[in-house]
């Protein structure tokens, strides 16, 4: 008897496998369709940015080289700008709510490529094409490697997908992983802020480790505010739970402590080694972060996360080579322009300040004895002398020049 009941089970049971089986490559490519829509969004954010933040520097350069006495919120080229900046910072933003969060942050390369891109374009050097090649063959070099790395990002790419609702979120927030996560970056952050701090060390990778820091925080809560307001507009609200609205203070409070050390960074370096340093450093933090939060690669196999690392060090690379042949900006130096007297030597020669070589020693407030220099370029002091009283109608100088002789 049981073995006559045993063939019809195994029969009724058999359909019932081949549905859930059937199910699981239907749950996948749904999930593969929003990590293409999230990273759409994405690259199409990043692209706009990049266009609108170039579209704001060639308004402040347009005005500065001419003599239109409007400001510059006044041009219609900054507004757009301005727009586009708006829109390509809520496309970023809708990104989050669809792919995972290790995918989404890496692609901010697209707008380095892009800047680099529009930035050869819009070059207004004369050039030859040897000369050309020779200049940015590491920018072409780098566009290629930083492409690479972002369609093994996005191929590659983890593929857990979860609703993001107030108790998932809740779940996340107090589970052990994360909480471990939490404490070791709190004790690493308030040691680098010590040191920024009270030993002055202000060194470029300990801000941008502040900076990572926070923007690790900063992506976290951007995903769980945009997953929630997706789901709310998908008619489940999730804006009546209090963690919608700590993570949305907490979005907004790491975001201006991320932009004030940004800043100062800024003010220090360099932005090519802030661009560069600072995409490594942050990506790399927020893929940590994404992966003791939201668990993005639980369940992935070995070879997708190879492969996504791989991706990861081929843009970085890319990243790198980019913004290492950008030029460098000269900074300031408090030097006596002599642009304005005729046959001496340049100040900035090739982008490198410089003092004036003239085959002598030559220092300015010093006195020093140049047989070998002209007579022109003798130094000469300004004393200031006593008010003469002449015949009447005529002045006399306020000062007059008294050139050196060698004795003195």
């Amino acid at each position: 008897m049981e073995g006559g009941n045993g063939p019809n089970l195994q029969l009724q049971q058999l359909p019932l496998a081949t549905a859930a089986v059937s199910a699981q490559p239907h749950t996948d490519a749904f999930s593969y369709k929003e990590n293409l829509i999230g990273a759409l969004l994405a690259i199409f954010g990043h692209l706009v940015i990049s266009i609108a933040l170039n579209l704001q520097k060639y308004s402040h350069i347009r005005l500065a080289g001419s003599k239109d006495p409007r400001a510059y919120f006044k041009t219609k080229t900054w507004w757009c700008g301005l727009f586009l900046l708006v829109l390509g910072e809520l496309g970023v933003f809708s990104s989050y709510a669809f792919a995972p969060l290790s995918l989404i942050v890496p692609l901010s390369a697209v707008s380095v490529i892009a800047s680099a891109i529009i930035g050869i374009i819009f070059i207004k050097e004369k050039w030859k094409p040897k000369d050309f090649l020779r200049r940015y063959v590491l920018s072409f070099v780098g566009c290629g490697l930083a492409i690479v790395g972002t369609y093994l990002l996005i191929t590659f790419g983890p593929n857990s997908h979860e609703k993001m609702t107030g108790e998932n979120i809740t779940r996340h927030l107090v589970s052990w992983p994360f909480l471990l996560y939490m404490l070791v970056e709190i004790i690493v952050f308030c040691l680098l802020l010590y040191f920024y701090k009270e030993k002055n060390a202000n060194y470029i990778v300990v801000i941008l480790l502040l900076v990572a820091l926070l923007g690790s925080m900063t992506v976290v809560t951007v995903k769980a505010v945009a997953g929630m307001i997706v789901v709310s507009i998908q008619g489940n609200l999730q804006l009546d739970y209090p963690i919608f609205y700590i993570m949305l203070v907490c979005m907004i409070a790491t975001a201006i402590f991320q932009a004030t050390f940004l800043a100062q960074a800024s003010q220090l370096y360099d932005s090519s080694q802030i661009a560069s340093i600072g995409y490594i450093l942050s990506t790399t933090a927020a893929i940590t972060a994404g992966a003791t939060f939201y668990l993005d690669f639980t369940g992935e196999d070995v070879l997708h996360i190879c492969m996504f690392a791989l991706g990861c060090l081929i843009a970085f690379l890319g990243v790198f080579l980019i913004t290492r042949n950008r030029k460098k900006s000269v900074p300031f130096e408090p030097y006596i322009s002599m642009d304005a007297m005729p046959g001496m030597q340049n100040m900035h020669d090739k982008g490198i300040a410089v003092q004036p070589d003239l085959k002598s020693s030559f220092s300015y407030g010093a006195l020093e004895n140049n047989d070998n220099m002209p007579e022109i370029y003798t130094p000469a002091t300004l004393p200031i002398v006593q008010e003469q009283h002449g015949f009447k109608g005529v002045s006399a100088p306020p000062y007059r020049v008294l050139e050196h002789s060698k004795k003195e």
